[in-house]
C-alpha cells in the first residue's frame, strides 16, 4: 500500500438528511479512500486476511453455506473493501474477482493477496456498471458492500442480476433495517427507539462547505424485497443472524448488549430464474 492516503476530511455536519442523489453516491469513494488503512487495522483481525464473515455477529460462510457449492464456480464480489471474503473463496476452488469502487481498499487487497500467497484477481468498478458479460457469472455477493453507500440500490441488483447465469445466486448482507430506528450506540441507550423505521432519510456526513463526504441509505425490509423482485431475482432465503457468546467484541453500534436483544445484520439470498 502506498505511504501516503489521502488526508482526512473534516466534517462539520452530521445527521439524517435528504440530499442529491448523486452527491450522495458520489461520496462513498472518497470516503473509502480516506478510511480504508483505519479500517482495515481495526477490524482486519476479526475479518482475517483469508475470511468470510457476514457481519459483526460474526457469522461465517463456513457456517451458513449461503452460497452453495462453489467449487469451479464464476463468482464475483462486489464491494469487497480488502477482499477477505473472495480469498476464502478462492482457496475453496472458486474462480473468484473481487470488485470495489475504492483505489485505497483494492491496494489493501493487494497487499493482503501478497501476505497470504492467494491471489485474488482485483478490479476497481462500481457496482453499478459492473464491466462482466452478461449471463457470465455462477454467483454475485457482498458483505455489506455497495448497497448502503448508493442512492440507487436497484440499479446494483439489476446488476448482478444481468452478469448472473439462469439459476445464480446474488447474496447480499446489510445492516438490519429495524436497526435504523435506534440510535447508533453500542450501549443500552441503542435499545430504544428515536427516530420512525420508515423515515428513509439517509444518515449524511458533510463539511462546512455542504459537501457530503459520507452518506448511507436507509432500505425497509420491502424495499428490499421490491428491488430484487423488481431486478427479476426470487428471494429464497432472510438470514437474521443471532449474536454468539463467544463473540464479546463491540463494532460500531454492534455490540453483545444490543445483539442480544435487536437483529443487526440482514442477508438476503436470491437466485436468477
Amino acid at each position: 500500500m502506498s505511504d501516503h492516503p489521502p488526508a482526512p476530511r473534516p466534517i462539520a455536519h452530521a445527521g439524517y438528511q435528504d440530499v442529491p442523489d448523486a452527491a450522495g453516491s458520489a461520496a462513498a469513494r472518497g470516503w473509502w479512500d480516506e478510511n480504508a488503512d483505519e479500517y482495515l487495522a481495526e477490524h482486519g483481525q476479526f475479518l482475517g486476511d483469508a475470511g468470510f464473515r457476514w457481519g459483526p455477529e460474526g457469522l461465517t460462510e463456513a457456517e451458513a453455506g449461503l452460497l452453495g457449492d462453489v467449487t469451479g464456480a464464476r463468482v464475483v464480489e462486489i464491494g469487497a473493501g480488502a477482499a477477505h471474503c473472495a480469498r476464502w473463496l478462492a482457496a475453496r476452488g472458486a474462480d473468484v474477482v473481487a470488485t470495489d469502487v475504492s483505489g485505497r481498499m483494492l491496494a489493501g487487497a493487494a497487499h493482503l493477496n501478497d501476505v497470504t500467497g492467494v491471489a485474488v484477481p482485483l478490479v476497481q468498478a462500481d457496482a453499478r456498471r459492473l464491466p462482466f458479460a452478461s449471463s457470465s457469472v455462477d454467483v454475485v455477493f457482498t458483505s455489506y458492500g455497495a448497497i448502503p453507500f448508493v442512492a440507487d440500490a436497484a440499479r446494483v441488483h439489476a446488476e448482478a442480476a444481468r452478469v448472473l447465469r439462469p439459476g445464480g445466486r446474488w447474496v447480499f448482507s446489510v445492516t438490519h433495517p429495524v436497526r435504523w430506528a435506534f440510535p447508533d450506540d453500542p450501549s443500552a441507550r441503542g435499545l430504544t427507539a428515536d427516530r420512525s423505521y420508515f423515515d428513509r432519510r439517509p444518515y449524511v456526513e458533510a463539511d462546512d462547505h455542504g459537501e457530503v463526504r459520507y452518506a448511507e441509505y436507509h432500505r425497509t425490509v420491502g424495499d428490499h424485497v421490491r428491488d430484487v423482485a423488481a431486478a427479476g431475482l426470487r428471494l429464497r432465503d432472510l438470514v437474521e443472524p443471532e449474536w454468539p457468546a463467544w463473540n464479546t467484541a463491540t463494532w460500531g453500534g454492534w455490540s453483545p448488549e444490543r445483539g442480544a436483544v435487536l437483529p443487526g445484520t440482514a442477508v438476503f439470498v436470491t437466485t436468477k430464474d
